[in-house]
């Protein structure tokens, strides 16, 4: 496989504020093709070198993503799909697993077709954003395919196990305003807005908290698998934590100075948690803000967006 086949699927930009926008833009559906799962893990990897604050994934075209290549599988012979859908899977998880261990939120926009693993794509987000216009179809079943792209684990989570089950056995298409309903995207806007309200989101999350996020992220995924006391236990290791960062700091400076909190200048590092309550001692904490020489005027604060809203 030619470089240029992996560097022409998907494209990743990265700007001042660390806001990594990720666009699959093969065309034909953005069927996901070796190539195309490659430069997926590819993307992931540039969004973890890069230090991403937050990431943007989206599809170029009519659709998001329309799942695996069939036209690809189907040409073939039999002795290799195992093997290439092997090669195929490993990279898609691959990019998933390194996304979900950023601290940086992963915030999808979602318009036209959505199957297979474009649905697994989407249920990975911490935030997705659809086009009206959109529909969702598992589609594995329906060719004697199961699923993929952590779409088995991720749906029961989002819209519970039986509503799963239903949509991964009968492959009804979902409209926008039923995914909403039932969890596997958080809100949904016209489509002419739908780009305007993902770049807004996924902004002011660049401008944000960042190892707050992460500390969050962590949170939410264990929530399911672990029970009431040792989650509690959890959350007060992060939070102790957190409030003697540079972000805690800061945070709880600007709201006491009446003043919004200005989180870029400060580098993102994993929350390292202690005790229950306390942080440990060899947490890389962050640095606190720096006074300013006499008679010098302070930088003004980046100021994130309004807050996301919920709905059109």
């Amino acid at each position: 496989m030619k470089v240029d086949d992996v560097a022409t699927r998907v494209s990743v930009e990265v700007d001042g504020d660390g806001l990594a926008r990720v666009e699959m833009c093969r065309g034909s559906g953005n069927a996901i093709d070796l190539a195309m799962a490659r430069a997926l893990l590819e993307a992931a990897r540039e969004c973890e070198k890069a230090g991403a604050r937050a990431v943007l994934l989206t599809g170029r075209g009519r659709s998001f993503c329309v799942g695996g290549d069939l036209k690809e599988f189907a040409v073939l012979p039999e002795e290799r799909l195992t093997g290439h859908l092997t090669d195929v899977t490993d990279a898609l998880h691959g990019a998933l697993r390194i996304l979900a261990g950023l601290d940086a939120p992963l915030v999808v926009a979602v318009q036209g077709a959505v199957a297979g693993a474009g649905v697994g794509l989407v249920a990975a987000a911490d935030v997705g954003v659809a086009a009206a216009d959109a529909g969702f179809t598992a589609a594995y079943t329906a060719i004697g395919y199961t699923p993929d792209a952590g779409l088995s684990w991720s749906l029961p989570r989002l819209v519970g196990p039986q509503r799963a089950a239903d949509l991964l056995l009968t492959n009804r298409r979902v409209t926008a305003a039923e995914a909403l309903q039932m969890g596997l995207v958080s809100r949904v806007v016209e489509p002419e807005r739908l780009m305007a309200e993902a770049v807004r989101t996924a902004g002011a999350l660049a401008r944000g908290a960042t190892a707050a996020y992460g500390a969050t992220r962590r949170l939410v995924r264990q929530a399911l698998a672990t029970g009431l006391d040792e989650h509690l236990d959890a959350e007060a290791r992060e939070l102790g934590a957190a409030a003697v960062s540079g972000e805690g700091r800061e945070g709880v400076a600007a709201f006491l100075a009446g003043r919004r909190a200005d989180f870029t200048r400060r580098a993102s590092v994993p929350l390292k948690t202690g005790p229950p309550g306390s942080a440990s001692p060899e947490s890389p904490h962050l640095e606190p803000p720096r006074p300013e020489p006499p008679g010098s005027v302070p930088p003004r604060p980046v100021r994130p967006g309004p807050a996301p809203r919920d709905g059109a």
